[in-house]
């Protein structure tokens, strides 16, 4: 029923990108307002309305309200200017990297967007510097400098090859500097940006109203004038309002039994069920502060018994694959190191770890998971790892759960010993399935020391600018994690949208960072 061959998408990162093809930015003449705005739900509420705090899912809000330098055509997996004109590496070691605006930009309070407030949003990310935060993406930036009212000019400390993929992300939301403090973090509840939405109204956890925003300058087609994003605890909450019609599309939180039930029976339903290939991965870490989780002894026992099939099959209904690799499959450099190493399930393996670092007794450790970010199928998952890991007379396993506002502040503040965690790459290349996560600010909030990583293989990496030519770095940096195990992988998912007949543009409607772009969305009814 569902295919297991995914057509994973690869993104290079320019070394020069040109204007846009004419007619881009133009909002669609077409878009209508019968039957009211969209109604799309998710499980992925916003922990923040602020793009300098977010290094989360809140930027699936943010793709569509603020807007970024570059950004991706409906279906396109290369960046393309957005607030930019154009941008383009100026000199021969990637380490200059200048944009030109668009003429006439401006926020959706009317004040303008220059230069100037490029910079000003970038230089207010790393002066705020949350713990976990996306300064954690700036790494290798030096300073902004500003030429005119539409130049920005990055300067790199290294080579880095992979900075136009980061201009793309959300976090780098251009932002209105009359608005926003340069040293804390907004919290009115309101938002200033320029992309194809304003927010209208906001009620936090629950609804987010979008409005077309009339001064929008960038690479959105808009096909509607209005979207309500409904924020849903429970999964089942969510698609009982699908089928009821008081929704018109699911987003992420759809769980595996809906996802098979509606893909069996979606005519009778009247319903849609649309796969977008993505290369999201889901993944335990372990806190080094924690006195049980801070020995590789217990990472690696823990590791030979997680079995992922089981997993897969059982609990996700084979709508997910497992996964051996902190690059997920599809990308250069991915591998399958943990099984390499580890094999298939083994009790007495895992027990061979703990006994040969003197461990004799039965190993106690918290897993903590979060109830309403993934969907309603991450609770039966952890409860499946529990049962795998006690099923072997090694640990004993107590199971806590947060939302995941407060969840994230948890981790954060490094309270979690194992903790569950996803990543929606924030930009399709295998350089950000490991640096995100490596360094003493990263965007786990739990210090990981990796110098060969950090200090040899990803400036080697970064300095590429063929990017299929780095497979050898990445390749010895999942050594280093399967070696560490702070890290474990377990399964790699795809993305699936369901949806009311009567609604058209799923087919592109997730961009190469597994974000929904709500302009793509139209009634059929309305053409």
């Amino acid at each position: 029923m569902f295919n297991r061959n995914r057509s994973l998408r690869r993104m290079a990162a320019a070394a020069s990108i040109s204007s846009l093809v004419a007619g881009c930015g133009v909002l669609s003449s077409d878009s209508s307002d019968e039957g009211g705005p969209i109604v799309v739900g998710t499980t992925s509420a916003p922990s923040t309305l602020d793009p300098a705090a977010s290094w989360d899912s809140s930027w699936e809000l943010f793709r569509n309200v603020y807007q970024t330098l570059l950004n991706y055509s409906p279906g396109g997996t290369a960046p393309e200017p957005d607030a930019a004109e154009s941008c383009e590496f100026t000199d021969t070691t990637s380490t200059e990297y200048s944009c030109t605006l668009r003429e006439g930009l401006k926020f959706s309070n009317g004040h303008t967007l220059d230069a100037q407030a490029v910079k000003y949003s970038i230089d207010r990310i790393k002066k705020i510097n949350v713990n976990g935060g996306p300064a954690g993406l700036l790494g290798t930036l030096s300073r902004v400098q500003v030429r005119g009212d539409r130049e920005v000019v990055f300067h790199l400390s290294q080579p880095d090859a992979t900075f136009p993929l980061v201009l793309t992300t959300p976090a780098m939301s251009i932002v209105d500097p009359e608005e926003y403090s340069a040293t804390e973090i907004r919290k009115d509840g309101g938002i200033d940006g320029s992309g194809p939405y304003t927010l209208d109204a906001w009620d936090e956890g629950k609804k987010a109203e979008l409005a077309s925003n009339d001064h929008y300058k960038g690479i959105a087609d808009r096909k509607n004038s209005a979207v309500t994003i409904r924020y849903f605890q429970q999964s089942d909450d969510m698609v009982k309002a699908l089928r009821k019609k008081e929704i018109s599309v699911v987003y992420r939180g759809l769980p595996a039994a809906d996802t098979v039930d509606i893909e069996e029976n979606q005519r009778e339903e009247g319903l849609q069920l649309v796969e977008n290939a993505t290369s999201e991965i889901s993944y335990l870490v372990f806190n080094p502060k924690d006195p049980w989780a801070a020995k590789p002894a217990v990472r690696k026992a823990v590791a030979q018994i997680v079995d992922r099939s089981a997993l897969v099959h059982k609990i996700y209904k084979d709508t997910v694959e497992p996964l051996y690799s902190m690059v997920p499959a599809g990308l250069i450099g991915h591998t399958t190191g943990f099984f390499d190493d580890f094999g298939d399930p083994s009790v007495a393996k895992a027990k061979r770890f703990l006994t040969e670092a003197g461990i004799t007794e039965q190993v106690p450790l918290t897993l903590w998971y979060t109830t309403d970010r993934y969907g309603s199928t991450t609770k039966p998952a952890f409860e499946e790892l529990k049962r795998q890991l006690e099923a072997s007379g090694l640990f004993t396993i107590t199971l806590k759960s947060r939302p995941w506002k407060t969840y994230v502040e948890g981790y954060q503040n490094g309270e979690y010993p194992v903790f569950g965690r996803g990543w929606f790459p924030d930009f399709n290349d295998a350089d950000n399935f490991i640096a995100p996560f490596v360094g003493e600010q990263n965007a786990l909030g739990t210090p990981y020391e990796a110098p060969e990583i950090t200090g040899k293989l990803l400036p080697e990496s970064r300095a590429e600018s063929d990017r299929g030519a780095v497979g050898q770095q990445i390749e010895d940096a999942l050594q280093i994690f399967v070696d560490d195990a702070r890290l474990l992988p377990l399964w790699q998912g795809k993305q699936y949208v369901a949806a009311d007949e009567e609604i058209g543009g799923l087919e592109n409607v997730i961009d190469p960072a597994t974000m929904m772009t709500m302009w793509d969305l139209y009634r059929k009814t309305s053409w």
